[in-house]
């Protein structure tokens, strides 16, 4: 009976709730120092947890039990644009992606990013303070089906995948794409 409880309990039982649930003049303590012999050597052992007793598996054979999994995390909003400020704008430097998101970048999402393997560090600028720079990896190109950042959509094939409004830029006129592109050649052919 002391077996049965421990085997089909999930959490370690004591000796007062061993005899709660035994017949009276039964004894818990004695029939676990009998369990604890027989299963000695075996693939499960009878163990004392604290002032309770469980049934554990042997820890020579544990990494039998071991289960991996792949934990997906959604990257934060923060941590995406950061990530494509860096594809686009690529090397980028911190300070540059401070200026395109108009907030400050915490070092978790940086810390975030690098831990992917999504960005690496590039070469510092050659200007004052040789800011250190940020480019994509090739486990961010693979993630994503690239070639090179080259392969990364533009602004065409964002707006027809409805990724981005259908708004101009700002400071851009505010013609339509094919209309913008007559113009531009039109304006080609005046100019001497």
């Amino acid at each position: 009976m002391v077996e049965a409880i421990l085997f089909a309990s999930a959490d370690p039982v004591t000796v007062a709730e061993l005899e709660a649930r035994m017949p009276h003049g039964a004894d818990p303590a004695e029939a676990l120092v009998h369990l604890r012999k027989r299963y000695e050597g075996r693939g499960v052992r009878v163990v004392k947890v604290g002032d309770a007793w469980a049934m554990r598996t042997a820890p020579d054979l544990g990494f039998l039990m071991q289960k991996e999994t792949v934990e997906t995390r959604k990257l934060s909003r923060a941590a995406i644009e950061t990530l494509a400020i860096i594809a686009y704008h690529q090397p980028a430097t911190r300070a540059e992606i401070e200026e395109i998101r108009g907030v400050a970048v915490s070092r978790g999402t940086v810390d975030q990013l690098l831990e992917l393997e999504w960005i690496r560090f590039g070469r510092r600028r050659m200007t004052p303070g040789r800011p250190v720079t940020y480019v994509v990896t090739q486990q961010f190109l693979d993630h994503f089906g690239l070639e090179s950042a080259r392969d990364l959509p533009g602004l065409k094939e964002l707006r027809a995948a409805g990724l981005l409004d259908n708004r101009p830029l700002p400071g851009s006129a505010a013609l339509p794409d094919d209309e913008a592109e007559d113009q531009i050649g039109q304006s080609e052919l005046f100019e001497d």
